[in-house]
């Protein structure tokens, strides 16, 4: 493996020719931008987490190109995403170096599971779990909508007892089944600095080089955060659960 600076060096000259040909921005302004955006990355990469390229916006629409996409920029490139999914610095170089403007997703199950919330409920959550000192590891947000909060994977642990996320839902459906979901084997989160096609972003809220915690105690405490946000909303119309 390449040391960190030759890498860096190698990530600098293809950041400058991508930038000459694609960006309309200065090549100095375009390179230094895709770099940032692999160093975010890679925070997640370095964490282990494993990464595949996803889809992203292009004026409001899903880079994709399918109309009426149920989930733009929010969903991997290809249908192999799950074979496809590196934690492998180089190879995720590479990956963004041919698509600087990729989403980036993470698959869940593996070394990681995320419980995924409205992000009222994260907040409330979070000020919950820093009082009771419960163990909080990875949180991400993915604009003003939803927390995702990364834990230890429970396919991991329990291999007799493990479930796959189709049990639940599958992450195009989350304005369906609004409340709290589990991602687990067969499903994926976004990762920063992914860019949604309204223009927001997902963006750490605890870095994710945090050990990741034990899911049902994080669990415990998102549920009732959950049901407290929704006894206070239901004048408002929510839906959590």
């Amino acid at each position: 493996m390449e040391s960190a600076g030759r890498r860096s060096n190698w990530w600098r000259r293809r950041s400058v020719l991508g930038a000459r040909e694609t960006a309309p921005l200065g090549a100095a302004e375009a390179a230094a931008r895709l770099e940032s955006r692999l160093e975010q990355l890679l925070r997640a990469v370095r964490a282990g987490f494993p990464v595949a390229p996803a889809a992203h916006a292009v004026d409001y629409r899903c880079s994709c190109g399918r109309v009426g996409c149920p989930a733009p920029a929010q969903h991997p490139l290809s249908f192999a995403w799950q074979s496809q999914a590196s934690s492998d610095i180089e190879q995720v170089t590479r990956w963004l170096s041919r698509d600087p403007d990729a989403n980036a997703v993470t698959a869940t199950g593996r070394s990681h599971d995320v419980l995924d919330v409205p992000a009222e409920a994260g907040r409330l959550a979070l000020e919950q779990m820093d009082s009771l000192g419960v163990a909080v590891g990875p949180v991400a947000a993915i604009g003003e909508d939803r927390y995702l909060f990364f834990t230890a994977s429970r396919s991991v642990l329990d291999e007799d007892e493990w479930w796959t996320s189709e049990l639940d839902t599958s992450p195009e459906d989350v304005s369906e089944h609004p409340g709290l979901r589990w991602h687990t084997r067969g499903s994926y989160v976004l990762l920063p600095p992914s860019r949604l096609a309204d223009g927001s972003t997902v963006s750490w809220v605890r870095d994710p080089d945090r050990p990741l915690p034990d899911p049902l105690r994080v669990l415990d405490v998102l549920t009732d955060a959950c049901t407290a946000v929704g006894a206070v909303a239901v004048g408002e119309h929510w839906l959590i659960g």
